[in-house]
């Protein structure tokens, strides 16, 4: 049986009047990908700041690993074991891809000291950081770009890279918001294959518009329309469904 990673029970955020997520439920087991789709503003985004600590609910729970963290900070549940990507590529532009990844592996190693050139160097020879660093490398394919510039590398280099800084952190569980967005066919099919190796190891949760990917890569999918859950099973299910046929899928059946 798989096990249950993370847990959102009940989940709710209201601004003002209006109900962005309701009453959302969902489970995100190891070795499982769980793909979250729906139109826009169907409260997707909003959920996954939710399960990060990026915003606070109204109501209802995150459970990580059975504890309460629904009140945690983002900084405190990275640490905990929680990666996620963002809509908009997150990263350092103006440093090189392997500067990007170890500043991600380093905050796992090094506390800052008062004196910053001699954390600073301890951090750069620290042979647990680099290998790391160089490990995330390996498994997004980037170490061939290692010393490129990341804000010059290809859009696919960089979504790849943003998942090779969340993999530095060492996360239990990676949140990954439209990691496929703007990309072309071949860069889409090597994010598809990364994200097969890596729920192999992972608990994961992906919020995509490309059906074609999700459905290639969910094991479970949740339909969410209006902040709400309109279908949750596995995507062959989900796939006939009428109710997510006529609010989503564009379908109609026969």
């Amino acid at each position: 049986m798989s096990q249950a990673v993370l847990e959102a029970v009940q989940l709710t955020k209201r601004f003002g009047g209006l109900a962005a997520v309701n009453l959302v439920s969902l489970t995100l087991n190891h070795n499982d990908l769980h793909a979250v789709i729906g139109p826009n503003g169907a409260g997707k985004t909003t959920l996954t700041h939710l399960l990060s600590g990026d915003l606070l609910p109204t109501e209802g729970q995150v459970l990580l690993n059975e504890k309460d963290v629904t009140r945690w900070s983002p900084e405190k549940l990275s640490h905990a074991g929680l990666g996620r990507s963002y809509q908009k590529i997150n990263i350092f532009a103006p440093l090189t891809v392997w500067e990007n990844v170890r500043l991600a592996a380093q905050s796992r190693f090094v506390q800052k000291s008062f004196y910053p050139q001699q954390w600073l160097g301890r951090a750069l020879n620290n042979s647990q950081i680099n290998d790391l660093a160089h490990s995330a490398l390996e498994k997004t394919s980037l170490v061939h770009r290692r010393d490129a510039i990341a804000g010059a590398t290809s859009h696919g280099e960089q979504r790849q890279l943003e998942i090779a800084i969340t993999l530095a952190t060492q996360p239990q569980v990676l949140l990954l918001d439209e990691p496929l967005a703007g990309m072309g066919t071949a860069e889409a099919q090597r994010m598809i294959e990364l994200l097969l190796e890596l729920k192999k190891s992972h608990a994961m949760m992906l919020v995509e518009h490309d059906m074609d990917a999700v459905f290639a890569l969910a094991d479970q999918l949740t339909v969410m329309v209006n902040g709400q859950v309109i279908a949750t099973g596995k995507p062959n299910d989900i796939r006939s469904d009428p109710l997510v046929q006529a609010a989503y899928l564009g379908e109609t059946t026969s």
